[in-house]
């Protein structure tokens, strides 16, 4: 932390990390779906979006997204940044206004992981 801190003064600190989620609940009030993110260094990092097979095509993992964007920007974010890989949700990404960046082939075996990132 010293170096970074050496290298760029106003460096945001580790502490300053806001790990939040976002949660979709059914009529029940079951959840059916959650986005798990971080926001660091002025952007919003997506760890995990779920949403329950029954409940896709609602609009509602388009939901979960925005909330946790707008939490972000709240907190100070000014992009976002996810992975993901090549059997899941990159296509959804790019319709969310995401920008593919980077593939890291064959990770895992056989597949690829894929960087997208997005001004907030």
């Amino acid at each position: 932390m010293e170096f970074n801190k050496k290298a760029i003064a106003d460096l945001e600190p580790n502490q300053a990390e806001v790990n939040f989620s976002v949660f979709a609940r059914n009529d029940m009030n079951e959840v059916i779906g959650g986005v798990r993110c971080t926001c660091y260094w002025n952007t919003l990092h997506i760890e995990v979006l779920w949403l329950s097979k029954s409940c896709r095509g609602q609009g509602i993992v388009n939901k979960l997204v925005k909330q946790a964007e707008l939490f972000a920007i709240e907190n100070g974010c000014e992009k976002a940044f996810v992975e993901t890989t090549s059997w899941q949700a990159k296509p959804f990404y790019e319709k969310a206004g995401y920008e593919h960046v980077a593939t890291l082939p064959d990770r895992p075996k056989g597949h690829a992981s894929q960087y997208l990132t997005k001004m907030l």
